[in-house]
């Protein structure tokens, strides 16, 4: 059954690297949407905003459902809504339409991030779970960072409409090879769902974005924006109150009280911050100062995917082997590195030297990913694999709406201060202010990793003063919390923790 459980986790990342790619591919498609549906740009920019506002707003609520009625039935029904919500999208002929069907698409795509991380780690054993999220890893880097560079190459060649019916096909192939792959589920418990609480976090969820992208044009001090960043600290303070008192709640808090589960989620979203930082500033720079094609800059990026698609499993393995924690420290290291690297670029930067700090950065976000992966699901008990999946999809999303408010605030903050007046672009024939401005933005997002290296580091410090050793549950074979019997091979778990009503696997 080793093979079918590899089958399967190829039809989790392809819904893994469309979903992700889904939320940065749309960026580089929005001058050609202005143009061919008469809008002004600023309000293509929601045909983005409402994909991650939404994502980000649902994702908890199916990582609860699917530890309520199974992950692999809610993976299922996403892998629908997402196809069809991608069809739409494609033949959308106004800005309303394309956002309503954009909402449709991120129903989708919620449902299967928030339960992929959980199948994985449900179906393979804990020797083999290392590899496995590395893979995944490796797909949510790739939709992440390759957009802008295979968005660019669709839109210029097929139209803007292709890059969502590029889904439909894919999408139809991974449907049919789950129909025929994917086991029954683990039906853990029948609780009830937390309608209250999905409200107060969808509420908090949306002030927080709509805050942080419309602080970007109308400035952070406008009474408005600092209303909005009010309601949603007030929304998210009666999330946790009402969570922290229900038996049966969306989220369970005692996740966080794992030092291990909460410091991997902060590092998690601190690289996402970072990422994206790079995501923002790159291109501008590779197509405004080095003077590269959107073409030629589209495959410069490329580099970066492209050395996580080798390094990412292999750091995955390495971790089933000798443990996650020295690898995240180690990869935190090489992206403080590539980043400072960054920082140094200048006008007359050959493009080896750029490539090599790319590379770099794709090298340390290779080593980090899967690791990281590893020791926030390893930590989690089986009932609650969904929403520690959830969770942890949940900070990738929010920590690309941080770095790209990060990377923009900072940007042009810099070079308003250098130029003498308020800058929302690149300022023609000023070459040098865009380049202060990179340099603080990369030295932010340098000083980012190196908090997420800091807090590791000290991790590691303390566990060698407790005694040293891999923890249990990174130990190669054990069985840890969330491991046990796969699904795929039809045999019941002993996971503590399932309902007393709970049935075994479906038979493979």
């Amino acid at each position: 059954m080793q093979q079918r459980r590899w089958m399967i986790l190829v039809i989790l990342n392809l819904f893994t690297f469309m979903a992700t790619l889904d939320g940065s591919i749309v960026n580089v498609a929005l001058p050609s949407i202005s143009r061919d549906l008469n809008l002004p740009l600023g309000h293509t920019q929601w045909i983005s905003s409402i994909y991650l506002m939404a994502i980000c707003s649902f994702i908890l609520l199916f990582g609860r459902l699917g530890d309520i009625f199974g992950k692999i039935r809610v993976f299922r029904i996403g892998t629908i809504v997402f196809v069809v919500g991608s069809l739409l999208c494609g033949l959308s002929g106004s800005l309303a339409t394309l956002i309503a069907a954009r909402i449709v698409q991120a129903i989708g795509a919620s449902m299967t991030m928030a339960n992929s991380q959980g199948i994985v780690t449900d179906i393979f054993p804990a020797n083999e779970r290392g590899k496995a999220l590395g893979l995944v890893g490796t797909f949510v880097s790739l939709g992440s960072i390759a957009g802008p560079g295979l968005g660019g190459l669709m839109v210029s060649s097929l139209g803007w409409e292709s890059i969502f019916w590029i889904n439909v096909p894919i999408g139809l192939v991974a449907i049919l090879l789950g129909a025929r792959l994917l086991p029954g589920d683990i039906r853990i418990s029948k609780k009830s769902i937390d309608g209250a609480g999905s409200l107060l976090f969808a509420g908090f969820i949306v002030s927080l974005i709509a805050a942080i992208l419309f602080g970007q044009e109308a400035g952070y001090g406008d009474w408005r924006i600092l209303a909005l960043f009010v309601f949603a600290a007030a929304a998210f303070a009666a999330f946790l109150r009402l969570e922290s008192r229900r038996d049966e709640p969306m989220l369970n808090l005692n996740l966080f009280r794992n030092p291990l589960f909460s410091l991997s989620i902060l590092c998690g979203f601190l690289v996402f911050v970072s990422m994206f930082c790079y995501n923002i500033i790159a291109p501008f720079y590779l197509q405004s100062i080095l003077q590269l094609s959107p073409r030629d800059a589209g495959w410069m990026m490329m580099i970066y995917p492209l050395v996580m698609v080798v390094v990412a499993p292999l750091s995955g393995a390495m971790s089933d082997r000798f443990g996650s924690e020295w690898l995240t420290f180690l990869g935190l290291l090489l992206m403080v590195g590539a980043q400072a690297g960054l920082a140094s670029l200048h006008a007359g930067s050959t493009l080896v030297r750029v490539g090599a700090f790319i590379a770099l950065l794709g090298l340390g976000g290779g080593l980090f990913q899967s690791p990281n992966n590893s020791l926030v699901m390893s930590t989690v008990p089986r009932p609650q694999l969904g929403v520690a999946g959830s969770v942890n999809s949940l900070i990738r999303n929010l920590g690309m709406v941080v770095g790209i408010a990060v990377a923009t605030t900072t940007l042009f903050g810099v070079m308003s201060g250098r130029a003498g007046y308020r800058v929302s672009g690149l300022i023609p024939d000023r070459p040098d202010i865009f380049l202060s401005g990179m340099h603080v933005v990369f030295t932010v997002s340098a000083s980012i990793c190196v908090a997420g290296a800091l807090l590791t580091g000290w991790r590691l410090l303390t566990r060698g003063r407790r005694g040293g050793g891999r923890s249990e549950s990174e130990s190669p074979g054990a069985p840890g919390p969330a491991s046990g019997e796969s699904p795929v091979s039809g045999e019941r778990s002993s996971a503590s923790g399932e309902s007393a009503g709970s049935r075994g696997p479906a038979k493979a």
